[in-house]
């Protein structure tokens, strides 16, 4: 199918770089730091949940603590996570910088993540990408929904045509809440019912585009 763009809004974990290993640390040191929290914190157990809303991911992990813990327990990852992403990052994708080059000189490209915020920043300093995008929105920034965040993102810089790009079915329910194209990342961590391309790998959209 012929894609006729003007931008591109990329999710970040499993579309731009994979920080599993990173935010397991975090999650790790966390632990450390309260006494009721029993989950053994794998980097499948992780890699599972990566990407979901902060909400969902504390549900599917920690269903046994109470309302109270599995809050306090948030905050402390919070923090560790951030503090991970920022001293280690994560392991960007092969050929993201010469693929982003590449995408700038048609497209004018964005990042939307359930991250925290912080998050993406850490992402823009360890693969020095940041004169890439032109703007970003995160769930830590208001802890609204990602179709939101899009929604948000379309409207302040008045993108006309624009796709999304990511790797789970949450991020294809956030973009056809929009009416946008889905650009399907399968060397993610997740699936899709459905999508306009498919990438097996990153550096693919410049083939693809």
């Amino acid at each position: 199918m012929q894609l006729q763009l003007d931008s591109l809004i990329f999710d970040l974990d499993g579309t731009l770089w994979d920080a599993t290993a990173t935010v397991t640390e975090g999650f790790r040191r966390a632990q450390q730091q309260v006494d009721y929290v029993h989950t053994e914190l794998t980097l499948e157990a992780v890699r599972a949940v990566t990407g979901q809303p902060y909400p969902v991911v504390y549900e599917r992990l920690f269903p046994y603590l109470s309302k109270e813990q599995r809050e306090e327990f948030r905050l402390i990852c919070a923090v560790e996570e951030l503090r991970s992403a920022q001293e280690r990052g994560g392991v960007p994708y092969p050929e993201l910088r010469e693929t982003l080059e590449y995408l700038r000189r048609k497209y004018r490209l964005f990042i939307v993540s359930n991250c925290q915020t912080g998050y993406i920043e850490a992402f823009l300093e360890h693969t020095q990408t940041s004169e890439f995008f032109e703007g970003h929105q995160c769930f830590g920034t208001k802890n609204l929904p990602k179709a939101d965040n899009i929604r948000e993102i379309v409207e302040q810089f008045g993108l006309q045509k624009p796709a999304y790009v990511g790797d789970t079915e949450g991020d294809h329910s956030a973009c056809r809440a929009n009416g946008l194209p889905f650009i399907f990342a399968a060397y993610g961590f997740g699936t899709a019912p459905d999508y306009e391309a498919r990438l097996n790998a990153f550096s693919d959209l410049r083939q693809l585009l």
